[in-house]
Order: structure tokens, then sequence, then C-alpha cells
């Protein structure tokens, strides 16, 4: 039975597309944000039916809500994140403060193998239910399409759990949800003596296939870093992924830059996540390639590390996307409303820019732009309704504020 919903007087309708774009917004263009003032807009069957000018508003619907003072937006695309653990990482915030290094404690046996340990003790029911929790909570901040990624296996059996922990999470929600399959996150203890290779091996002679045979991945990812794997390992990482038609989206540039980007341009990452440091070659490898420059401002606010070179990017014409990095070491939030503010506090970048980032071009980084990321007739119909705010720039200013009324994903209130 069709079932409709009409958003009526709304103060400004933002991010509206009449023709929805076929490739991210890049350099200036990311800092156009259509917008409709006193408009509407019209649900049906779980899309966006219609929207304009209230002048043209639709008589009636089967619902409808009176948005008076208020914005709406499309919900959040958080296109990065580790929503599946075991147990949070508070021990380690503390040695932090005392003054230990994310690479100090990384080499302890903690951070990655830490989380790995715990998350392999865990059964997976309550690892379900835990990251279900945590997935009912970023509904609440307006995240309406999400990547989770394993990783806190790292061991045949621990992996393929979190993979189907994250099927469950699909199966089980209405919020659009894609699997990035992160084997490569650390090598484990028992393979850093001499025996590297041999856990490589491990991920692309017994994991990938058993990933691939079972449908549990629609990505791969390597932390190409000098606490994880090289680029040459990387490399050889993705190439095994791509026999089994996983794209990569890679982890790279969080702490040092090492050609990573490069390598992963030339295999035709969707994207490349971190850049808290970048240096002009990696800007000019991304000027050859498609790959879209993920950031991640709540990770380095979290560590108090570098912060990455958003404007350097941007006003290179690359196309910039933002994300939670939602994880127990590093970024313990998936509160998508508090990246926006870091991305314009710490990132300067223009209001504007950071919600075309966090819903659009994310949707772009899962190559989802053809059903979420903006306001466009047949796209799901995955917004946000604010509570009364004098306007969009209010959004990331507010960053303490609980500004979010309402969410809606499928035309549904969460």
């Amino acid at each position: 039975m069709s079932t409709s919903l009409l958003v009526s007087n709304i103060k400004n309708l933002i991010l509206t597309e009449d023709s929805p774009r076929n490739s991210p917004l890049r350099g200036a263009d990311l800092a156009h944000l259509p917008s409709i003032k006193n408009a509407f807009l019209l649900v049906e069957n779980q899309r966006i039916k219609d929207f304009g000018p209230m002048k043209n508003c639709p008589e009636r619907a089967d619902r409808t809500i009176d948005a008076t003072g208020r914005i709406v937006l499309p919900a959040w695309v958080d296109s990065h994140t580790h929503l599946v653990f075991a147990k949070t990482r508070e021990d380690e915030w503390v040695n932090r403060i005392k003054g230990m290094s994310y690479e100090e404690i990384a080499n302890r046996g903690g951070g990655i193998l830490n989380s790995a340990k715990r998350l392999q003790e865990t059964p997976e029911d309550m690892l379900f239910e835990q990251a279900l929790g945590r997935l009912e909570e970023i509904k609440n901040y307006g995240t309406g399409a999400i990547e989770i990624k394993s990783g806190y296996g790292l061991t045949v059996e621990s992996e393929l759990k979190m993979l189907r922990v994250i099927r469950r999470l699909k199966e089980s929600n209405e919020m659009g949800i894609k699997a990035t399959f992160l084997g490569a996150h650390s090598v484990p203890m028992e393979y850093r003596n001499g025996n590297r290779q041999g856990y490589i091996d491990l991920i692309i002679n017994e994991m990938l296939p058993q990933i691939a045979g079972e449908g549990l991945a629609d990505y791969i990812d390597v932390f190409c870093e000098k606490v994880a794997f090289s680029v040459s390992e990387t490399e050889q990482i993705m190439e095994a992924g791509a026999r089994y038609d996983l794209k990569p989206k890679i982890h790279v540039n969080q702490f040092y830059c090492l050609g990573g980007i490069a390598a992963a341009v030339k295999h035709g990452a969707i994207s490349v996540d971190h850049l808290e440091v970048v240096d002009d070659s990696d800007v000019e490898a991304l000027k050859n390639g498609e790959t879209i420059a993920t950031l991640l401002p709540s990770a380095p606010f979290f560590l108090n590390d570098h912060i990455p070179p958003a404007r350097k990017l941007i006003d290179a014409g690359l196309p910039v996307a933002l994300a939670t990095d939602f994880n127990p070491g590093t970024s313990p939030s998936g509160r998508m409303p508090f990246v926006l503010s870091l991305a314009c506090i710490q990132m300067k970048m223009l209001p504007e820019e950071a919600i075309n980032a966090s819903t659009l071009n994310g949707a772009f980084a899962l190559e989802w732009a053809d059903e979420y990321g903006s306001i466009a007739r047949g796209k799901a119909a995955n917004f946000i309704l604010t509570k009364e705010v004098p306007s969009v720039a209010y959004l990331p200013y507010a960053f303490g504020s609980d500004w979010v009324k309402r969410v809606f994903i499928k035309g549904k209130e969460s």
C-alpha cells in the first residue's frame, strides 16, 4: 500500500539536486550548496518523490510535518568506520596523556592488537548486540548510510566473525551499510619476527577466498603505515583483492608520507583515508586519478596529532569527503556533526564544504551517490530535520549543541 509523508514550510531545504551528479564535488564546487527557502519535501514509498518551493506544495499526504523555522538536509554518509569492536581502550588514552605515543603503544602489543585479542574472545552474538547499539546511537546523530570495516580479528575465524556481524547489521537495519575487509590492519605479534609474509599469505590464500565465497565484503582495505604494512605489501594485498573484485579503500598517510597514495591511485582505489600528512607528490598523484580524499578529523583531534590539510587538497581541485573513523582507539565517537565542526574549526573548511563532504561526497566514497547523499527525486528518503536554527553555518558553529531534532531513514523516523 502506498504511503506518503509531506514535510512543509521548510525554512531551508539544502543540498537539492534536480539532476543527480555522476562525479563527486571537487575544488570550488565543494562550496556550492544548492538550496530552496520556504520549501516542501514529499516522500512516497521510502523514496523522495518531489520537492520544491511552497507555492508548488501538494495539498495532501498520508502524514504531514510542519517544519517552520527548521532546516532539512540529507542524512550523513559516514564512509569510514570501525563500528564493530569488543572493548573500549580508555586505558591507552590515559597512557597517551602521560606521554606515550601511538607507535609506542602499538609496538608493545597495544592498539589494534589489543582490540584484536578482545574481539577474538568475544562471541559473535555479543559483538552484534554491541554494534547494533552503536548503530542506533549514530542514527540519532543523523547518519543514514555507513561503511564498517573488519580488522580487529586478524585470524581467519575472527575476521569472518566480524564480517558476518556486519552482514547481520545490514539484514536487521534500514540504514545503508557497506562492508570492508581490513585483515591487513596490523601484523599479529606471532608473525612479526621474520614471517610478515606468512600473515600476508594467510590474508590472500585463506581469508580472501572464504570472504569472497560468502559475499561478505564490498571493499578491501590495508593500513599502509610504518606501524603496519609497507607500500609494496599494500600493493600485493590490493592486487589479491582485485582478483575477487574487491576495490580498495586504503588507510594511508596517517603519520608518514610513504608513497601509499600513489600506489592506491595506481590500483584504482575508491578512496584514500586519513591524510593527516600530505606532500606535493601525494597531491599530484591524486590529480592523476579519480580517488577521493577522505579526511577523518576526529582521529587527529583525539590523538592531538597533525591536522589534515583540507585546504591544500580542496584548492588543488580534488574531491574531499569527511567521515568519523569511529573506533575504540583513536576516534571513539560516531558523531558526524562534531566532525563537521572540526573540519571548519581546525581544517578551515567552509560550512558548505563540510556539509557536502559529509553527505554527497561521502556517498561517492561508497559508490552510493545514486541512492544517498542529496535531496533528489528517486533517492532514498534519508534526511535530518533540525531544531529551529538561525542558519546553515550554525550547524558546525554550535559544536556543543544537539541541533538534530528528527532523523528519517527511508522515510521512517529512526
